[in-house]
């Protein structure tokens, strides 16, 4: 039976019930993309099968009562690397092969800026249009994800390469890829635009903020860099688009990388940054308390309360207790509810079922309905 489309009582994003994006493959899909790889299917067979996989996600969004609908990322491997490999002026690494290990049994990838930068003719825009066109009439507005700006600093700083003399630079081009990108998606009739950044959850972790020190990197002022960066980035977005940031502590096959609360970025990301909403993890305690909040402004915070690293629902009544307690820091109208993460970041996806995973979905949608009726 098809749920009661939920947040009608917001007719822009975020809703009251809302998603991070990302969907476990289906198991034809995984086999394609491996006979892809392996020379034995086409780039045009690939791409109808996603086609056809992602209409059934979009049916199964739909009979889920959700306002908001994603590609479910089936068209990458990876949630970041895929838009980072399509921006001009950078090149693909394979850490496996620059190791020397020929029988590494996990894809292990990354990019470096080779040459000067510039969003041109990205193949995600036809990602989006094709969302955009197959979601028509169904009643849900389509959400574009891709990896934040300061992500793509915190990635590239890692892995060498000399086509720019130092950050301000390089922070100036990534400010022209990031604004060229939202308008050519803006272009494209996109209005819900989320930034996905692991580099947050990082700078929240006391281990990491240790190793950076250690590295000659102050991490405050890389939290400050990267707010001035995000913020310049969307500085020329349309009135009549909402930019998400989604913090994320990794989401690779059910895995995390880093760990602590919001507090040690949280004056100077939810005071600073510019976005219209926080997409916050907050499913275990790893993600700390919801003090924090206390620096949020008039954005809104996407709470993150049912994960997606693993099967198993949780209470309904818990998930309203603490978003009761999420509101004696910032306005309850202020609020709505997803899940942690996406399912399936990478296209190995995460340790659940996909009948686990919608049981997840309609439990965001119920709990979001009770709390916020209308």
């Amino acid at each position: 039976m098809q749920s009661p489309v939920i947040g009608t009582t917001r007719t822009k994003p975020p809703f009251r019930c809302d998603l991070v994006g990302s969907f476990l493959r289906p198991p034809e899909l995984i086999e394609a993309r491996k006979l892809h790889r392996e020379g034995a299917l086409t780039d045009e067979g690939l791409t109808e099968l996603e086609t056809a996989e992602i209409i059934k996600l979009i049916q199964r969004q739909k009979e889920a009562g959700l306002p908001v609908v994603t590609d479910g990322e089936f068209r990458r491997s990876w949630w970041h690397l895929d838009f980072f490999f399509g921006v001009e002026g950078t090149e693909k690494i394979d850490l496996n092969a620059a190791a020397g290990r020929t029988d590494a049994k996990q894809r292990a990838e990354t990019f470096r800026v080779a040459n000067k930068i510039s969003f041109g003719d990205h193949p995600m825009l036809r990602h989006f249009e094709s969302l955009r066109d197959l979601a028509a009439g169904s009643g849900m507005m389509p959400k574009m994800t891709i990896p934040s700006p300061a992500l793509f600093h915190f990635v590239q700083r890692y892995n060498g390469g000399n086509a720019y003399a130092g950050d301000e630079e390089l922070f100036a081009d990534i400010v022209h890829v990031y604004r060229d990108a939202i308008q050519a998606f803006y272009d494209a009739g996109c209005r819900y635009l989320q930034l996905d950044d692991t580099s947050w959850g990082t700078l929240c972790s006391l281990l990491h903020r240790t190793q950076l020190r250690s590295q000659g990197t102050d991490p405050d002022q890389l939290a400050a860099d990267y707010v001035r960066l995000i913020n310049e980035s969307i500085a020329e977005r349309p009135d009549d688009m909402v930019i998400a940031l989604h913090v994320c502590r990794g989401n690779f096959h059910s895995t995390w990388f880093a760990s602590g609360g919001y507090e040690p970025v949280a004056e100077a990301l939810f005071g600073g940054c510019k976005v219209d909403a926080f997409f916050l993890e907050y499913d275990n305690e790893r993600a700390g308390g919801f003090e924090p909040l206390r620096f949020i402004r008039d954005q809104f915070v996407v709470l993150g309360l049912v994960t997606t690293k693993h099967g198993g629902l949780e209470s309904k009544e818990a998930l309203k207790a603490r978003i009761a307690e999420a509101a004696s820091f910032v306005s309850i109208d202020q609020l709505c509810l997803s899940t942690q993460c996406g399912f399936a970041s990478t296209e190995e996806g995460n340790l659940l079922t996909e009948d686990e995973q919608w049981e997840k979905i309609r439990l965001v949608a119920e709990t979001a309905a009770e709390v916020w009726p209308g």
